[in-house]
């Protein structure tokens, strides 16, 4: 990816948290975002693989911060929350991280539930609690929330239903926000990013062969695309990232 052009002094910098930062969709995303300039807030459940990407993303000249923790829990969301509170405001919150559930995936008649509220925990309860808290330092910069969505949330896959369940009510919940973050100038979009090969969609199939898979880098051009676009044109609405048309969905 390109170095981003110098900036002067005078220049803001432009700030983002990016969760589940350390592997698959997260890390193209913050590499991404590195390379355009911004200044990163990375969030992930493993020290290593989060060390190892926040330095690739600093080879390009910005500030990166590393915050070590699952966002399920308060005590690493209020970390995000103080390493934003340092910056002047946020620009972009990108709510990657996800949690899929028991592998192999069981029947939601079998799934058990605790594992069921682990899933919620992560895919609702977390992002809409990073909103709150970070929602004076959006409303500062005029940010973007990016709620990273699945096709399982409309397709009722067998052995996707915890997964497919909380993706369906992040996107009602992306759709909220946006109506209710309006007048504060705060943007919300859900993002289906499509079939990829990651480690959770191995998860999600052990033992089988994804190959036939795109990686994640497939998804770079929407990026591209979404993050150029006017803020207030795309909020409210779900994009699908592999779609051949990037309109927002029927």
């Amino acid at each position: 990816m390109r170095r981003a052009p110098p900036r002067t002094t005078a220049e803001r910098r432009r700030c983002a948290v990016v969760t589940g930062a350390s592997h698959g969709l997260g890390s193209v995303v913050t590499r991404l975002l590195a390379g355009e300039g911004y200044d990163l807030i990375l969030v992930a459940r493993e020290p290593a693989p989060l060390a190892k990407e926040a330095r690739e993303a600093r080879r390009f000249g910005g500030s990166v911060v590393e915050v070590a923790g699952d966002v399920a829990t308060a005590a690493t969301r209020a970390r995000i929350v103080e390493a934003v509170g340092r910056r002047s405001g946020l620009d972009l919150l990108v709510n990657n991280a996800s949690e899929l559930g028991p592998s192999p995936l069981p029947p939601l008649v079998k799934m058990p539930l605790d594992a069921l509220e682990a899933v919620y925990r992560v895919n609702v309860v977390a992002p809409v609690a990073l909103v709150q808290g970070l929602l004076p330092a959006l409303r500062r910069r005029k940010g973007l929330v990016v709620n990273i969505s699945s096709d399982a949330a409309v397709g009722g896959y067998p052995g996707w239903g915890a997964y497919g369940a909380s993706k369906a009510a992040l996107d009602l919940v992306s759709l909220t926000l946006a109506h209710e973050l309006s007048e504060a100038g705060v943007s919300v979009v859900a993002v289906d990013p499509g079939d990829m090969r990651t480690r959770m969609h191995q998860s999600a199939y052990p033992g089988q062969d994804i190959s036939d898979r795109p990686l994640p880098e497939v998804t770079l051009p929407f990026w591209a695309w979404l993050l150029g676009r006017p803020m207030t044109e795309v909020s409210g609405h779900r994009f699908r990232a592999q779609a051949d048309h990037w309109g927002p969905d029927p």
